[in-house]
């Protein structure tokens, strides 16, 4: 598979053959087999790779010749980080994790793709069993000025993935990116990927100026139920929104970016009775954390006690609602554990929280972040570590999947 190494920082005088994810993650490694990882069935629902890597290979599914011309001039100028507008970067610690610059020249061999060799090294690593596959830069398509090209540049990377990732490894799985700015485009792109292997819901990044509540989207939506197919809305910021313009530091805009746009979602899929019209639709929240869950909650029940007359649809309160979606772990505030404890029985997470890592973003959380938590008992980590994800996307693989390296 032919990829493209962006520019890296200097490596001079570095042992290139060091560079391993595998090498990287040995103390992920022991701590696997020191908290007998092999004992749980992992599920990730939430971890990424770097696309950019291998935008050749993905620019040959653009479907427009113009576009397709256009994108591969701009490669071959070495500018396909120009391809996508936003700014998903600002996050790797100035250099200080040193496997977001080096992960251009690790090592791979055989026929399986880069990607397929690199995603089952860290999730062997880290004991994780099955994971759900994310893009990176393309999570923020959304904000592209040219409302189309979002939807061209999503069918090209959902076939790409589905086409010459999905099938070479069935512990890698994902949930498809959908063209939030085109309903119509949402639901073709479930007709047309909903059915391929390793296909195992569909994503929305939250960062969309489209009201969810949007008649439009209800083919979407109806379409996703019929079909037992999960719809997540993933977190991500946006340092371009006026509502963050006062903000003069990444980690503010990044504090709240990844939570604000799903709180917007959320509230407005439950006010205008969603979970009412859709109610086997299973709805995930993700890459926001959980200590915005119970200020929701509470806001919301407060709300809907003096103004029930505005949401005439639910039968019930906000936050009983919420108990009844799925949330991802990570980024875990885990600062002040009782309150943590506390959050954890306001989501009922012993049946509603999934594991997520987020590898490789600087801030990921191995499965060891759920497995030391001493209010959760035994069942309660099964649970949240994989048991649960497999209720929600109809996995049928049983036991231990990874191979954990050895000492």
């Amino acid at each position: 598979m032919a990829t493209l190494n962006l520019p890296t920082s200097d490596l001079s005088g570095m042992n290139i053959e060091s560079f391993d994810t595998t090498t990287f993650l040995a103390h992920a490694s022991a701590q696997a087999r020191q908290r007998h990882l092999d004992k749980y069935f992992i599920v990730d629902v939430d971890s990424h790779h770097y696309e950019n890597a291998v935008y050749r290979d993905i620019l040959e599914y653009v479907e427009d010749p113009v576009i397709k011309q256009r994108a591969k001039s701009a490669v071959s100028r070495q500018s396909a980080a120009g391809l996508f507008p936003g700014n998903v970067g600002m996050q790797d610690m100035s250099g200080r994790i040193t496997r977001y610059h080096t992960r251009g020249i690790e090592k791979t061999s055989g026929s399986s793709p880069r990607d397929v060799q690199l995603t089952q090294r860290w999730m062997d690593a880290m004991g994780v069993d099955i994971s759900m596959l994310f893009p990176t830069p393309m999570l923020n398509l959304g904000a592209h000025p040219v409302a189309h090209m979002e939807n061209i540049w999503a069918r090209a990377y959902n076939r790409w993935l589905c086409e010459q990732i999905l099938p070479h490894e069935p512990r890698i799985r994902s949930m498809l990116y959908l063209p939030f700015n085109d309903p119509d485009a949402c639901a073709k792109m479930i007709e047309d990927f909903g059915h391929y292997k390793g296909v195992s819901g569909f994503m929305i990044t939250a960062g969309h100026q489209q009201a969810v509540h949007n008649n439009a989207f209800m083919k979407t939506y109806a379409m996703l139920e019929e079909r037992g197919l999960p719809l997540a809305f993933h977190g991500i910021y946006n340092w371009g929104d006026t509502a963050f313009h006062t903000m003069n530091r990444f980690i503010a805009v990044h504090a709240l970016g990844f939570v604000f746009y799903n709180m917007v979602h959320c509230i407005n899929w439950i006010v205008n009775g969603l979970p009412e019209r859709f109610p086997k639709l299973k709805v995930i929240w993700m890459e926001s954390g959980l200590a915005w869950i119970p200020f929701v909650m509470q806001r919301m029940d407060n709300e809907y006690a003096m103004r029930s007359n505005e949401a005439p649809a639910l039968k019930m309160k906000p936050s009983d609602y919420m108990r009844q979606m799925y949330y991802s772990s990570q980024p875990m505030e885990a600062g002040n554990l009782r309150a943590l404890e506390v959050t954890f029985e306001m989501i009922n997470a012993k049946t509603q929280l999934l594991y997520s890592s987020d590898y490789p973003h600087w801030d990921f959380d191995l499965p060891s972040t759920i497995i030391d938590l001493p209010f959760l008992d035994e069942q309660g980590k099964k649970n949240v570590l994989g048991e649960t994800a497999r209720k929600v996307f109809n996995i049928e693989e049983s036991g231990k999947l990874a191979n954990i390296p050895a000492a």
